[in-house]
């Protein structure tokens, strides 16, 4: 009988003890999804940005990641010191460039740091291999942080769904494929990084977070210039808090440990030193700093105050006296000029219109322009319908968090529309957004769809409704996996093109030209091209160039534009002055090569109009069209581009049933087909001639005499 008790009470205790160990492994059931789920998207964000080195071959892409390929190097075999004060002369001749002073190291030291590590573990792999698949590598990072802000922001579920979809979004692979070695593919690591450390600063009000966004924010200065975004977007975030009553000891700490200690660690950088307390596009972060202290010091007076009115009266006169100072302080510095203006690209931000009016050098960069609705399209897909939905859910359950991812993504979706780079900085937001949206979504149709049977009708609409998510969402992937790999997985310096039966032909223009330059011209040869081959050249070529990507010097851009477009005679004075050895040249006419420098050739004359008056685009125009053919300009069928272009090239049939010099880059035939050089004499022409390179002739004796 004691025993029968003694069981029958056991009994509930064995079931409450059985039903915590099966509650405890429900729980680590879904962590272990959680994780392998998270651990699948990680690697699949690697794994689909390889497409351009298992199509090509392992390679740098572009044109800027090339400079930061070579200072890489130079970093890796010279050591840090050497690097942080390296002159290289090999750039800008005659003037040189301090590359210490002139660049974001963040991305050079990272790729180096990974190399070395790799090293240190007996990996013997070479430092090009490092920078080819850094951002990938940073980019599986990213959903990391995406995870962990979505469900900062939101829930678990919003977490994975936003790592799975931006590490697949066209928008962040654009710019993210093996071979983009460029400051983008670890900046927006760091700048989702620093969002969502800040943000979790915000909600928790520990100062370990907020210094932990400070760290971040200084790896973000130190990889890109677009560290301008957050120092005026969280202020901004700031701001709006402020102004809506939101304001706590939480945001106090958090801002002002961030702004504080990340101003001092950004300080360190060369290439920025005191902007932060001197440029006016910094300003907006110090305004909101010292209001921080404004609302600080008048919340501890109304702690200590009893009477309402006397206090109404004591923020009236303080916040007027604030907002005085402040003002007067803004004014004096402005006109004293301690505090400098806001630059012409910060300008371009606010108007897109600005730089075509003012700084043709900036709107003469594709990825600059305006961005079109297709573009868009193209890199979100059906994102762009997702993102409203999570914009309304966000406002349904506002909290201090969606604010933030509300300010974030309305912010960037505008400047992303005014230049179609900043795609790439929206991409974050979108993701997030978006993510809300599906969690949200696909959490109230579940409900409705498996769990609530009470009504028959609106069951079946809600699994209906279910079904057709998962079907947008895999078109979603269809997509990306489509636009990764036949738009955003082709290196520019390797050019591909159908042939007539079908199969690819591949165009290594490029190398081969940057090969010849290297092996069979003097190792202090000085060569002039447009600004957008000066990286390639002096990183692949190993030669001197006048003008490279950096464009700091828009008198020496505006000088080799002038060289371009001026008569023969005219120009050879002018590479005389620069002891310009080699002229290197992009023609398309023969491969119907859109990118060359026929078609760029407008931008050249803007930007050297815009020194030198005697440069004017009328001249090179036909009642305001831009011609190649018989019709075009006298001016142009004889300045200094056309014919190093067209050189020999009308006597050549590139097209079936065409007559000579047809150029099928234009689709037209060319005006001057005999064209004659005087000054230069042809030293090398690409097996399909994209790339042309001409020497300088020394002058001759008489030249000397007679001048």
């Amino acid at each position: 009988m004691a025993e029968t008790v003694s069981a029958s009470i056991m009994k509930p205790d064995l079931f409450k003890f059985s039903m915590r160990n099966l509650k405890l492994k429900t729980k680590q059931q879904e962590l272990l999804t959680r994780f392998a789920i998270l651990l699948f998207v990680y690697v699949l964000a690697f794994v689909v940005r390889l497409f351009s080195v298992l199509r090509y071959e392992s390679m740098i892409h572009e044109f800027d990641p090339y400079f930061n390929y070579r200072t890489t190097v130079y970093l890796t075999e010279n050591g840090f010191y050497d690097f942080w004060n390296w002159f290289d002369f090999e750039s800008w001749y005659p003037l040189g460039r301090i590359i210490g002073g002139t660049l974001y190291p963040g991305l050079m030291v990272t790729a180096a740091s990974i190399y070395r590590l790799l090293r240190f573990l007996s990996f013997a792999v070479h430092i090009r291999e490092v920078c080819v698949l850094t951002a990938p590598f940073f980019a599986s990072n990213t959903t990391l942080v995406a995870y962990f802000f979505g469900k900062e922001l939101w829930d678990s579920g919003a977490g994975l769904v936003a790592a799975a979809l931006i590490a697949i979004c066209p928008g962040y692979i654009s710019r993210s494929v093996a071979g983009s070695y460029d400051n983008e593919g670890v900046a927006i690591f760091a700048l989702l990084l620093t969002f969502f450390l800040f943000v979790k600063a915000v909600n928790t009000g520990s100062l370990a977070w907020s210094l932990a966004s400070a760290f971040a924010y200084f790896y973000m200065v130190s990889a890109w210039g677009g560290y301008i975004f957050i120092i005026n977007l969280i202020p901004l975030y700031v701001l709006v808090l402020l102004i809506t009553g939101r304001y706590s000891m939480r945001l106090y700490i958090a801002y002002n440990s961030m702004y504080i200690l990340g101003m001092l660690l950004a300080m360190q950088i060369r290439f920025v030193g005191f902007q932060h307390v001197q440029s006016g596009e910094h300003m907006a972060a110090m305004g909101v700093f010292f209001l921080m202290q404004v609302f600080y010091f008048v919340d501890w007076i109304k702690y200590l105050l009893n009477d309402t009115k006397l206090f109404q009266a004591f923020l009236r006169v303080t916040v007027t006296c604030a907002v005085a100072v402040g003002g007067l302080a803004l004014g004096v510095g402005m006109a004293s000029g301690y505090i400098s203006p806001w630059t012409g690209r910060f300008y371009s931000l606010l108007d897109p219109t600005y730089a075509k009016d003012h700084i043709p050098i900036i709107a003469s960069v594709s990825e600059h322009q305006p961005t079109a609705w297709s573009s868009f399209m193209f890199d979100y897909h059906i994102l762009l319908i997702l993102f409203p939905a999570g914009l309304y859910y966000c406002f349904k359950r506002l909290s201090d968090a969606t604010i933030f991812i509300v300010l974030y993504g309305l912010t960037s979706l505008y400047f992303a529309g005014v230049m179609v780079r900043l795609i790439l900085v929206a991409t974050p937001a979108v993701c997030l957004i978006s993510a809300i949206a599906v969690s949200a979504s696909l959490k109230n149709l579940t409900t409705l769809g498996l769990l609530d049977s009470s009504l028959p009708f609106q069951r079946d609409g809600a699994i209906a409704l279910l079904m057709a998510a998962f079907f947008l969402l895999s078109r979603y992937v269809i997509h990306c996996t489509w636009v990764t790999s036949e738009a955003y997985s082709s290196p520019s310096i390797v050019l591909a093109a159908r042939g007539a039966h079908g199969g690819r032909v591949i165009f290594d223009d490029y190398r081969e030209a940057y090969f010849w330059l290297r092996e069979n011209t003097p190792p202090d040869a000085k060569v002039m091209s447009w600004w957008d081959y000066g990286y390639q050249i002096t990183a692949m070529g190993n030669r001197t160039v006048i003008v490279d990507n950096n464009t700091w010097n828009n008198t020496h851009i505006a000088t080799v534009g002038r060289a371009m477009s001026s008569y023969e005679h005219e120009a050879y004075e002018i590479m005389q002055s620069l002891d310009v050895d080699y002229v290197l040249v992009v023609f398309g006419g023969v491969t119907g090569y859109s990118s060359d420098d026929i078609n760029k050739f407008l931008w050249m004359v803007r930007i050297g109009g815009g020194v030198f008056p005697v440069i004017k685009e009328s001249d090179y125009l036909v009642n305001g069209e831009y011609r190649v053919d018989k019709g075009a300009a006298p001016k142009m069928l004889n300045c200094l581009m056309y014919k190093l272009c067209y050189y020999r090239f009308g006597e050549l049939h590139t097209e079936y049933g065409r007559p000579s010099g047809w150029d099928r880059a234009r689709g037209v035939e060319i005006g001057n087909k005999d064209v004659k050089l005087e000054y230069l004499e042809e030293a090398y022409t690409t097996s399909n001639w994209i790339i042309r390179i001409y020497k300088v002739k020394p002058p001759s004796n008489s030249h000397r005499i007679s001048v």
